[in-house]
């Protein structure tokens, strides 16, 4: 191949973390990093030295571990449920049980289940390198199956329950899933109406309804149906303890463990092939940048799973990081699953004040509607409290930006005080008052929002990375924070903003000041390479050469020759290493004068001027000028669901007459709210550098976005072409 037709590596030798030395980097040689089959064994590519080098950070394997933690900590609990499941007792109203009344597993009947439901497996044609789906909400039957696909040589493959039975087809029959496990009635027939599409599917097993009988497909075979409680008595009864630890005996820490499908706007979602390696990698950095041992006390971390499994962050966080700390931190830790309805009907509130985690992470929109509520709440009260609250915020947030990058790092005069009075209450009254580590990422969060819980004395961690890295690949950490960046690069890990060169080489961007909005020159595509970048997208020989040759080239663009993963965004580095996220070159804006426009940025602009906005979307690529699609704070609105008519939170405080969103959509004081949100963030120069960056007009929307009606993801980023699609008619009005 000619240098010409080769995507060549030219960088300086510039690092995101400083203490990182170029022996502290993997090596790549030109060539192909990465594989699509089923049963690749992904080459384990150790630095010479530092903290990801085969002596500080050997390759492992889950199995391993989990047996380790079974050993050491038999009778700490592991995963805790509230069974039977309690329905609400009104909106907004579920308190949790008593400690006494939630179903627990130890880490000793973990691994004893996690090894029995792998026998099962096996015994229903699971074979070394295939598959099991999962298909329900977080429970600690979902982790049992993820490990036992795990210990039987297997990957698990997390189901969204937002998937359509055609989508739930495709992943059962791309992965070769010989099992799915599924949660209730709803789920099962999901599965049910697409059996006679699923030839190799062997059984449906249910932890959470009763099994009914088989299921006979129109050509005769059948498809068997059993409890979770089935699957584990027949392991025990038909499975080999010596079969199970002869897969175990076969496995290599680059095998994959588990398939994260990419929720895309359009086509099939690609299949992201995650490794042993790959997770531990993850695991390790994380310790040693964010802290997770202070997550971890002595007497044991807390964690509350309520974010999808199926989800690169909730299987990190919830499946993942659990195993591989109290492994290597020898520290104990209990995972707690949130009700299923948590999210939908507000009661989250209730699990968390329960459980009174030590790590939390969640993804923005959870943060900003806690930030909602607290400032409605804040917004009734009066005269000396209204005061002192206020004083008292004032000390945190000072605080807060004292630990910036380049602060005094200080505690303000009377701080403690303020703490004491005020901010530590806040805390308690949340349920975060033991809280140690703060996560959030998959999606922009607002600096307002980073200060808010900032000022309360919870310094929220930004983490930026994607599922074919492994989750993360840069993190603000407690001692090195920068609100509106995603944090700096990681140690081991490489991160960098490329621009392409006229023979496909590429161009490291120069850094920018970090009080200066980066150039045009300064930007790039955010590209990364290490022990945690992806296998590979899977494919399935059995769907045909073709097949196999398009994930092939889908994968060939996303990891290049020298092993860069090019993630699509685009992004700048300052001069003190910390990554800003300016776009994503598929989202750009090209106005009518070729100008390449980031909506996010104005967009998160109108969204701070209009806290009563709950979405709002930028629409012009092509055409003449910009236009927006607005959605209001509305009750029940919880990204997965788009709630009703009636206004919510800070919304009811714009006209305290109108109380409904069809009112305010045509409510003379609405929209002057709106339009001056617009005009607001159109007048800031850091977000609209000209004319061509402005919003002209504007539309409020009956109902907000959501999981439901299709413009999110069910990880809750915006699909934007899926939505301009959608409201198509309402954005032909605002061109006319």
């Amino acid at each position: 191949m000619q240098p010409s037709k080769k995507r060549l590596n030219v960088l300086t030798q510039q690092v995101l973390a400083a203490s990182t030395g170029a022996d502290e980097y993997s090596v790549y040689e030109p060539g192909q990093h990465w594989g699509a089959l089923p049963d690749y064994e992904h080459p384990i590519r150790c630095p010479a030295a530092g903290l990801l080098s085969a002596e500080s950070t050997p390759p492992r394997l889950f199995p391993t571990l989990l047996a380790q933690v079974a050993q050491q900590s038999p009778d700490h609990p592991a995963l805790a449920v509230e069974r039977p499941l309690p329905p609400p007792n009104g909106p907004g109203d579920a308190p949790a049980l008593p400690w006494a009344q939630w179903k627990k597993w130890t880490w000793a009947d973990f691994h004893r289940d996690a090894r029995r439901a792998a026998k099962g497996f096996m015994v229903l044609g699971v074979e070394q390198f295939g598959s099991v789906s999962i298909f329900g909400f977080n429970a600690p039957e979902w982790a049992i199956s993820a490990y036992g696909a795990m210990f039987c040589g297997g990957k698990y493959v997390g189901i969204y329950l937002t998937d359509t039975p055609d989508q739930v087809q495709f992943k059962v029959a791309h992965s070769a899933s010989r099992v799915i496990v599924v949660d209730s009635e709803v789920e099962l027939e999901n599965v049910s109406s697409k059996v006679d599409e699923l030839p190799e599917l062997r059984a449906i097993v249910l932890w959470g309804a009763p099994a009914k009988g088989d299921i006979r497909r129109s050509d005769g075979s059948v498809c068997r149906v059993m409890t979770f409680d089935q699957l584990l008595a027949l392991g025990d009864a038909e499975g080999s303890e010596a079969a199970l630890d002869g897969r175990i005996d076969a496995m290599r820490p680059g095998h994959c463990i588990g398939i994260i499908y990419t929720s895309g706007t359009t086509g099939n979602p690609k299949g992201v092939m995650i490794n042993h390696d790959g997770a531990i990698c993850e695991a390790t950095i994380a310790n040693y940048t964010m802290r997770l041992i202070d997550g971890f006390p002595p007497d044991g971390g807390r964690i509350l799973s309520y974010l999808p499994l199926s989800h690169i962050a909730g299987g990190l966080l919830d499946l993942i990081g659990p195993v591989w700390a109290c492994a290597t931190l020898k520290r104990g830790a209990t995972v707690y699953f949130a009700r299923p309805y948590d999210l939908k009907e507000m009661t989250l509130a209730a699990r968390i004040q329960f459980v009174r985690p030590t790590i939390f992470l969640a993804v923005p929109r959870v943060y900003e509607k806690i930030q909602a509520r607290m400032m409605a709440v804040a917004a009734t009260i009066t005269g000396v409290k209204k005061s002192l609250a206020t004083w008292a915020k004032g000390k945190g947030l000072q605080h807060a930006r004292n630990l910036q990058v380049g602060g005094s790092k200080a505690r303000p005069f009377l701080y403690g005080l303020a703490d004491k009075l005020v901010l530590s209450k806040a805390r308690e009254a949340l349920g975060l008052d033991q809280c140690r580590l703060f996560v959030t990422g998959a999606a922009p969060i607002a600096i307002e929002t980073l200060e808010y819980f900032g000022a309360l004395g919870m310094q929220i961690q930004n983490c930026y990375g994607m599922s074919e890295c492994t989750g993360v690949t840069t993190a603000t950490s407690p001692d090195r924070n920068a609100f509106g960046t995603v944090g700096h690069g990681l140690p081991g890990l490489e991160t960098r903003c490329f621009k392409t060169g006229p023979n496909g080489e590429n161009i490291e961007v120069p850094r920018h000041r970090p009080d200066k909005v980066p150039t045009e020159e300064e930007q790039g595509e955010v590209c990364f390479r290490g022990r945690h970048i992806m296998m590979g997208y899977l494919a399935n020989p059995a769907f045909g050469a073709e097949h196999v040759a398009e994930i092939e080239e889908k994968t060939r663009s996303a990891i290049d020759q020298w092993g860069w993963l090019h993630s699509g965004d685009k992004g700048a580095v300052d001069t003190n290493g910390m990554l800003r996220i300016t776009g994503r070159y598929k989202e750009l804006i090209i106005g009518a004068g070729g100008e390449n426009i980031a909506p996010v940025p104005v967009e998160e602009a109108v969204k701070l001027l209009c806290p009563a906005v709950s979405n709002i979307m930028m629409v012009g690529d092509k055409r003449k000028f910009n236009v927006a699609l607005v959605t209001l704070q509305a009750e029940g609105s919880t990204g997965e669901f788009p709630g009703g008519d009636q206004l919510a939170g800070v919304a009811l405080e714009v006209n305290p007459q109108v109380k409904t969103v069809s009112a305010a959509m045509k409510d003379p004081t609405w929209l002057r709210y709106v339009q001056t949100g617009i005009d607001g963030a159109n007048a800031n120069p850091k977000v609209c550098q000209n004319n061509a960056w402005k919003i002209q007009r504007y539309a409020i929307l009956p109902r907000d976005f959501s999981i439901q009606t299709g413009e999110f993801t069910p990880t809750l980023k915006l699909k934007r072409s899926v939505a301009e699609e959608m409201w198509k008619e309402v954005l032909d009005a605002l061109y006319d």
